[in-house]
């Protein structure tokens, strides 16, 4: 049976993740096309993967089944307009633009297509991504399946049963990846000070993250009773946690996150003008 035919409009970090997760995972590569305007960028794809490309939007979506719109949200509106004429066979669409609405897609796009909005993270860029997925009512079982499976190419996928969810997910898993940087980075800095090698200190950091979230996707018990069960009483860690606790870190967070989703939400407000 073939494959539905994909259209990637913009061919830049995230859309070749997707399409390296895709490949990989068996699907055909003569179904993908990407319009890309940088003629290097359409050479190395073709040359990567070996799929199709152009540098011509409306030749890409004509018979294409599924657009993933993967261009900066500074310039969505002027490329889902350029679209319009393209879309009269109905295609799903995936938007993976941060902070442009559902309706603003729609008003861009056409009233009656199936959108699915999509907010993906970095780590898709090592197969490990995290996206959350809203889809409008004009999105049939079949295609929200298919936009599932585009995104699960390259990590997972969870759906939302309202819009407005998308910010959460902004704060938690698509500007999380920078939390944990950031947390990594102190970590690493306080074990020089503390009379670590610099590589030592970056080895042990690097490995010790990626062992408790290892721990925590195998584990049967939730991240709270892990933590509990290598905190020992009167011991090293207990002494760290009452730290960051008197400190209140769980305020700090909370305070982060909600200026992210309000920032979030002034985003799509000036993306929509």
């Amino acid at each position: 049976m073939n494959k539905p035919k994909l259209t990637f409009i913009g061919g830049g970090n995230m859309a070749t993740s997707l399409i390296g997760g895709l490949v990989e995972k068996g699907y055909p590569a003569t179904a993908i096309t990407v319009s890309e305007p940088l003629k290097e960028n359409c050479t190395r794809l073709s040359d990567q993967f070996g799929i199709n490309t152009t540098d011509d939007n409306a030749i890409a979506c004509r018979t294409a089944d599924v657009i993933v719109l993967a261009v900066k949200p500074q310039v969505m509106k002027q490329v889902a307009e350029s679209l319009v004429g393209s879309l009269n066979h109905r295609p799903l669409i995936i938007s993976i633009a941060a902070g442009i609405s559902m309706e603003a897609l729609a008003s861009w796009l056409g009233t009656d297509l199936p959108i699915v909005r999509c907010m993906p993270n970095t780590p898709a860029l090592v197969q490990t991504g995290a996206a959350g997925l809203f889809a409008n009512a004009n999105v049939s079982s079949i295609q929200k399946q298919l936009a599932g499976d585009i995104l699960d190419a390259v990590g997972i996928s969870c759906w939302l049963s309202e819009e407005a969810d998308i910010d959460a997910v902004t704060a938690l898993s698509g500007s999380g990846p920078a939390y944990y940087f950031l947390i990594m980075e102190i970590m690493e800095q306080i074990g020089v000070e503390l009379g670590l090698s610099s590589d030592v200190a970056r080895q042990l950091t690097l490995q010790t993250a990626l062992g408790a979230a290892k721990m925590a996707l195998d584990s049967d018990v939730d991240v709270g009773e892990l933590r509990r069960r290598v905190t020992s009483p009167g011991g090293t860690t207990q002494r760290a946690i009452e730290t960051f606790q008197q400190g209140d870190l769980k305020a700090l967070f909370r305070q982060a996150m909600n200026g992210a989703v309000m920032r979030a939400q002034e985003m799509s407000a000036e993306l929509a003008d």
